[in-house]
């Protein structure tokens, strides 16, 4: 588990597509000493370490080697900078969004917050109380301050709710990327009570929701998957864009009448038939051919 290796500084645009274009120039750019990654990157030292952060968290990048380190893209990381380099599409957003809130190792808040925390009204001291019961039941020996915890729901909220307010100023604190898909709103400014909202349905591309139900789906050789498991299940389409039942099921009809899966709703049935071989990784390719289509 990890917890505020953000170091307060959540994700801002543009350092993404930053923060790899200087990977591909050099890939020890965050660990060589006699680089200075602050003036190459052009932000401060706190910052610097924020972004090979979150680099890693977003499934774009992975560190290797033990005694000389580096990064390089994963395969996914290869497949968003070959198609969409600025990280300016909204399927881009989804996969990123994705990545993060399923990456229980590395964002432990963020995985704890879309799979498993259930408030309707969500503010701070819940999340604690509740994250705090989660470690202990879930981590053997886990102990983390409530300082980190606080600055991790703070750095959620940033990442996921856009402010509109007439009086935010956009140079002090520029906007995450991630606030362009609405899953986060807020309920009661006073109190500083949120809860989460899924996107609009034209958001989420159905490749998208393929990939994610094809990469979940632990059991490959299996065609069948039960409609329960998408909508509930840690990871899937349900928890990870605040899906209700019927907008799951307007997803699944969406890629039954595109031929990607048959829906069965009889017989004692309530299952997906997966009708293709298709990958994750192709799923995203697909997913940008279509936009240059």
């Amino acid at each position: 588990m990890k917890f505020r290796a953000h170091d307060t500084f959540a994700i801002r645009k543009g350092w993404l597509h930053k923060g790899m274009r200087h990977i591909l120039n050099n890939p020890r750019l965050f660990v060589d000493k006699n680089v200075n990654a602050m003036d190459e990157l052009g932000i401060g030292s706190n910052m610097v370490k924020a972004l090979r952060y979150w680099l890693q968290a977003f499934g774009l990048t992975i560190e290797t080697g033990t005694t000389t380190k580096k990064q390089e893209f994963t395969d996914l990381g290869k497949i968003i900078w070959d198609n969409d380099a600025f990280m300016e599409e909204d399927g881009t957003y989804c996969l990123l969004h994705y990545m993060l809130a399923s990456n229980e190792e590395l964002a432990t808040a963020w995985y704890y917050f879309f799979n498993v925390y259930n408030m309707n009204e969500i503010n701070k001291e819940s999340f604690i109380s509740e994250i705090k019961s989660y470690i202990e039941l879930n981590f053997d020996g886990g102990s983390v301050s409530d300082r980190a915890l606080e600055d991790d729901f703070d750095c959620i909220i940033k990442t996921y709710f856009k402010n509109n307010e007439s009086n935010f100023s956009p140079e002090s604190n520029i906007e995450s990327p991630l606030t362009e898909l609405g899953l986060i709103k807020l309920l009661d400014k006073k109190n500083k009570i949120y809860s989460k909202t899924a996107p609009s349905f034209a958001t989420i591309n159905p490749l998208i929701i393929l990939a994610i139900i094809i990469k979940e789906n632990k059991d490959k050789k299996n065609k069948d998957i039960k409609i329960s498991k998408l909508e509930k299940e840690p990871c899937n389409i349900g928890k990870i864009f605040n899906l209700n039942n019927i907008q799951v099921a307007q997803y699944l009809d969406k890629l039954q009448n595109l031929g990607y899966i048959k829906v069965i709703r009889s017989a004692g049935l309530d299952i997906i038939n997966l009708k293709t071989d298709l990958t994750f990784n192709d799923c995203v390719k697909k997913y940008y051919e279509n936009l240059d289509n």
